[in-house]
This record gives C-alpha cells, structure tokens and sequence, in this order.
C-alpha cells in the first residue's frame, strides 16, 4: 500500500459511520499548496457548499495558500456558506488526514464561525 491508500482507508472507516448517521458532512482535502473543503448532503449525493484557497476572492488576501492561515481563512468562509445554506451542524470528515495543522485550523475557524460538530 502507498501513502494514498492508506489514507484513503482511513477515511472509509470514518465516511461509514457518517453515512449511517445520514449526516451532513464537512470533508476536507489538502495539498502542498492548497486546501479545499465541502459540505456534502446527508445522501452523499449533493455539494451544499464550497470554498477553497484556488478561488479568487481568498488568494487576494493571503500570499500562500497552503498554511495554517490559509486554512483558518477557508474554515470561515465554508462556515459563512454553510450558514447561509441553512446548515448549522455538520459530521467532520478529516478524509483521513490527522486533525494536526492546517485541518485543525480550518477546523477550529469554521467551529467559530457557527459549525458545530
């Protein structure tokens, strides 16, 4: 197994026990350079909401779009997005990723934004 997969089984363990739940999600995905993430339906079938470090509006202000700034900068906006979709709780789904660093902080800045989970 490569590092990819062995993430990827990590997160199916995680993405069965949201589905029997039927919960909204907030999945998050890193790379080097950017971080992504998304509020998924509780039928896995709909993105409700998006945001990322690629958009427009989010590289104007930040000079690096993969730090932990960036990432508390991506927690707000999905948290504003979210609100607005009228979404209050979400399951985080850390895609296997470990809750250090840059998912931690997306994760703290979308909680105090009004997510809770």
């Amino acid at each position: 197994m490569n590092k990819k997969e062995t993430r990827l089984r990590r997160a199916r363990k995680t993405r069965a026990v949201i589905a029997v739940k039927k919960a909204v999600r907030l999945t998050v995905f890193r790379s080097n350079c950017h971080i992504y993430a998304q509020v998924i339906s509780g039928c896995g079938s709909k993105v409700l909401a998006s945001a990322s470090t690629v958009e427009a509006e989010v590289r104007k202000d930040l000079p690096n779009g993969g730090n932990a700034g960036a990432a508390a900068a991506v927690g707000k906006l999905i948290a504003e997005r979210a609100k607005a979709a009228g979404i209050e709780a979400v399951a985080f789904d850390r895609a296997g990723f470990k809750y250090h660093g840059r998912v931690k902080a997306l994760a703290e800045a979308a909680r105090e934004g009004g997510l809770k989970f």
